[in-house]
């Protein structure tokens, strides 16, 4: 349940906003959106600290279509034992997002730990299957000690309810209340948060090397997109898109050209 709600101004709170950046990949100070002047094309230039947007080769994210993967049967499965943690739901005007004040869990991906810090959504989706867009896009955020990514991305089409987004509905209603300014974050005490829908097995997913979505579209994240397309309501993609600014609320980057880059399968089938 949410207990309290509070505008915080960039200018006031720097620093930690600048941590957060590393996380959820936007720089406040200077603003972007996904039409008009500061639409996806145009975010190369809006300063050069996003330069990658524009020039970079393994930008996301990627349209994935079956004659451009290989199984690799080296890869293993995702153990996701992430635990119940205190959390604060955010929305920072581009997107609703889950900061985790702290430890969750862990994710390994080629025997390096990465730790879950936060998770946000996109709607529609950013991925493409088979050039199929879904209703939403929920990522999930993992940092290594290195200061490299790694996220494990979850599909939604639009059906039933999913539990995740029902434990925060109060959240998001009184995210859609808050009249904060446009350098401000709206942030509301979520208190503990039950994870454990979270740790459901995959029998498949697919791995590419790819960037953050948004700027400065860094290329250093390994992507994660999970085979098994989970349902979201539609009521539940209203909430979410209700709190962010006009430009936003459709906050899916255009797929982006695969460069040579190589997208790994993993299928728990096919590996029997």
């Amino acid at each position: 349940m949410a207990t309290a709600r509070i505008c915080f101004c960039i200018f006031a709170l720097s620093l930690l906003l600048a941590i957060a950046s590393a996380y959820d990949g936007h720089d406040h100070a200077f603003e972007f959106g996904y039409s008009g002047s500061h639409g996806p094309d145009k975010w190369g230039n809006l300063d050069p600290a996003f330069s990658a947007c524009a020039s970079g080769k393994k930008q996301s994210p990627i349209n994935i279509q079956k004659n451009m993967t290989s199984l690799n049967k080296s890869l293993k499965p995702i153990v996701r034992n992430y635990k119940p943690a205190n959390a604060t739901l955010i929305n920072n005007g581009f997107n609703i997002g889950v900061r985790f004040e702290e430890y969750v869990g862990n994710i390994s991906i080629d025997n390096k730990n990465y730790s879950l810090k936060q998770m946000h959504w996109h709607l529609p989706s950013e991925h493409h299957i088979h050039g199929e867009q879904f209703a939403a896009e929920l990522h999930l955020v993992h940092k290594g000690g290195d200061g490299s990514l790694a996220v494990i991305a979850i599909l939604f089409k639009e059906e039933g309810a999913d539990p995740l987004v029902s434990k925060m509905e109060g959240g998001l209603k009184e995210l859609a209340k808050d009249k904060c300014k446009a350098d401000e974050d709206s942030v509301i005490a979520l208190g503990t948060l039950d994870t454990k829908q979270l740790n459901k097995s995959s029998r498949k997913y697919y791995r590419y090397v790819g960037s953050l979505t948004t700027p400065p579209c860094s290329e250093t994240v390994t992507w994660t997109i999970l085979g098994k397309v989970r349902s979201i309501s539609k009521e539940q993609i209203a909430l979410l898109q209700t709190p962010v600014k006009a430009d936003c609320k459709k906050n899916a980057r255009p797929c982006q050209p695969l460069n040579g880059r190589k997208i790994e399968l993993y299928d728990e089938a096919k590996d029997a």
